[in-house]
C-alpha cells in the first residue's frame, strides 16, 4: 500500500490520500436484519459508520483497497464491510468509481483474494478494477523484490491514467445480468405491493426503470439488447409466487 502511494506521488506529487483503516472504525458485524433491503440503507443500525465510508468512496477520484490474505480471501474486517454493502448488489451504485486492489500473502492465495474483492466491487457498481497481488514467501520480514515493484508500478500507472481520463467503460455482460434481473424482478416489490421493499422503489424510479444500466455509462446497442433480455427474464421470474423474496424471518 505504502509503495503504491509513493509511486502515485512520483507520477503526480499533488495527489492527496484519505485513509480509512477498518480496524479503527469499530464497525460491528452485520446482523442480517435486512433493513437495508426492505427499508433502505439509512435504516442500517450501523449507518453512522458505513455512511462515512460510502461518502469517502463517492468523493474519491480513485479508490485503493489493500488487504492481506486469509485463507485465499480478504480479511474478516473487509468482508464485514462488504456484508454491510450487500444491498448494493440489488441496487448498484459507485458507477464512476475505479479501484486499485492490492493483496499480499506469505504463501499462496493472494490472487484469489484480489479476485474476490474485485468481484464484489464490480457487483456493487465499480466501473473498473486493477489488481495487484504479491506472494512474499516470508512472514513479517518482507522486502519487495524489484520484479514486484516493477509490476506494481505498471499497475499503478494504468490505474492512475484511467482515473485521470474520467472515461467510463461499458459494463460487462456479467455485470448486466444481475443489474437487469433485479430491474425486472423488483417490479413486484413496489410501494403498496404485498412485499414492498426499497428495491421496488429504486428500480421503478424514472431515472433507471427504462435503461439497462446507469445513464452515466454509455452502453452499446448489442449490450442494450442483451440487458433487456435479462430484464424480461427478471419480470417473468418476479411474478412467480414461489420466487417471491419476503424477508420473513423463521422462528
Amino acid at each position: 500500500m505504502e509503495l503504491a502511494k509513493s509511486q502515485l506521488l512520483e507520477i503526480d506529487d499533488t495527489t492527496e490520500f484519505e485513509e480509512i483503516h477498518l480496524a479503527n472504525v469499530n464497525l460491528p458485524f452485520c446482523i442480517g436484519c435486512s433493513n437495508c433491503f426492505r427499508l433502505g440503507h439509512e435504516k442500517c443500525p450501523h449507518y453512522s459508520i458505513t455512511n462515512n465510508i460510502i461518502q469517502a468512496i463517492e468523493k474519491a477520484d480513485g479508490v485503493i483497497i489493500s488487504s492481506t490474505t486469509y485463507n485465499t480471501r480478504e480479511t474478516a474486517l473487509l468482508k464485514n464491510l462488504f456484508d454491510h454493502f450487500c444491498y448494493m448488489l440489488h441496487r448498484q451504485c459507485f458507477f464512476k468509481s475505479k479501484a486499485l486492489v492490492i493483496t499480499t500473502t506469505g504463501g499462496v492465495g493472494a490472487k484469489s483474494a484480489a479476485k474476490s474483492i474485485a468481484s464484489t466491487l464490480k457487483g456493487i457498481g465499480f466501473n473498473r478494477c486493477y489488481l495487484f497481488s504479491c506472494s512474499s514467501i516470508s512472514w513479517n520480514n518482507y522486502i519487495p523484490k524489484e520484479k514486484s515493484k516493477a509490476y506494481l508500478r505498471k499497475t499503478v500507472a494504468k490505474f492512475n491514467k484511467d482515473v485521470l481520463s474520467k472515461k467510463l467503460h461499458s459494463p460487462s455482460y456479467l455485470v448486466l445480468i444481475p443489474y437487469n434481473l433485479f430491474r425486472g424482478m423488483s417490479l413486484y416489490y413496489t410501494k403498496g405491493s404485498e412485499y414492498e421493499t426499497k428495491d421496488g422503489e429504486h428500480w421503478t424510479d424514472s431515472e433507471r426503470k427504462n435503461t439497462v444500466y446507469d445513464k452515466s455509462v454509455k452502453v452499446p446497442p448489442h449490450k442494450i439488447l442483451f440487458g433487456n433480455m435479462f430484464y424480461l427474464l427478471g419480470k417473468t421470474i418476479g411474478k412467480n409466487k414461489n420466487m417471491m423474496v419476503t424477508y420473513k424471518k423463521s422462528e
